[in-house]
């Protein structure tokens, strides 16, 4: 959402809201104006293919040797301890958390279309920031999908045997959708996607990762390699997604050597006043 939409303070609420919400695309879709964007790209492409490399170098090792013993020492599907397991991998669903992000969104531009000057330039700003992580996560997620269908690796066990080399590929059920990991993919998209913003919260949020793809591995629904897969399918999800928001100088710069940098944003004294006086005219 552009901080710097302009919008009559006499226009109507609705239309002051469809304003935000038309601003919020354009702004998306424009073309990318920032001049270092080719340096930035080039970067992108390195470090995305050198992560690639060695992610998949790094899959193929876990299925080759380890993917078999780790799930045999696995707690049986369904075992009734768990039940704290489960819910805790919620936590990583990619519906929950698109769900979250994108109620927050609509609340954001809700607020905002009712304020003016300052107030509505910190909360269209808190917008783009969610919309970088809201798009960081869905599109990881539908690259994730993709190539689930495309792979289609069985799930640990299924088949009835130990088979970390089960694939029926174009197969399309939940049931041969193991590699890459959905929950990992999420976890990862977002846990970059965080700490490029707030690079503060990079332990917190890599930490949430982890625990969120070790709940998978402890219920039987993924293979090591299929995690791992899902982690780099996730960071390089959001690096484009990044790359695509600093092209368009939206939340972040690029520095002259292509590094990406996230702009300063609202601050969370600045934000609270903003929904003290969300009722102002």
């Amino acid at each position: 959402m552009s901080a710097s939409t302009n919008i009559a303070p006499r226009a109507s609420y609705p239309a002051q809201l469809l304003a935000i919400f038309g601003g919020a695309l354009a702004q998306l879709v424009h073309t990318p104006s920032h001049s270092r964007r080719a340096e930035a790209a080039r970067k992108l492409a390195r470090h995305s293919l050198w992560l690639s490399a060695a992610g998949a170098a790094l899959v193929i090792t876990l299925m080759l040797a380890f993917d078999l013993t780790e799930i045999q020492l696995m707690p049986a599907r369904g075992t009734p301890g768990l039940w704290p397991i489960r819910i805790l991998t919620d936590f990583g669903k990619d519906e929950n958390v698109l769900l979250v992000l994108g109620v927050a969104l609509v609340v954001v531009a809700l607020v905002a279309a009712g304020l003016h000057g300052t107030r509505r330039v910190l909360l269209l700003g808190l917008g783009t920031r969610l919309q970088f992580l809201f798009f960081s996560v869905a599109l990881s997620t539908f690259a994730g999908d993709v190539l689930k269908y495309l792979i289609g690796r069985g799930r640990p066990f299924v088949g009835g045997k130990a088979d970390p080399f089960n694939f029926i590929p174009f197969e399309g059920t939940g049931a041969y959708a193991s590699l890459p990991s959905g929950h990992a993919i999420t976890a990862f998209a977002l846990a970059f996607a965080v700490s490029a913003l707030w690079p503060r919260l990079r332990v917190f949020m890599f930490t949430y990762a982890i625990v969120i793809i070790l709940t998978r591995l402890v219920l039987l629904a993924h293979h090591p390699s299929d995690v791992t897969a899902g982690a780099l399918v996730g960071m390089v999800g959001a690096m484009a997604v990044r790359y695509w928001f600093a092209a368009r100088r939206l939340g972040f710069a690029i520095r002259a050597d292509g590094t990406i940098v996230a702009l300063p944003g609202p601050i969370g004294g600045r934000l609270k006043r903003v929904a003290r006086g969300a009722s102002a005219p």
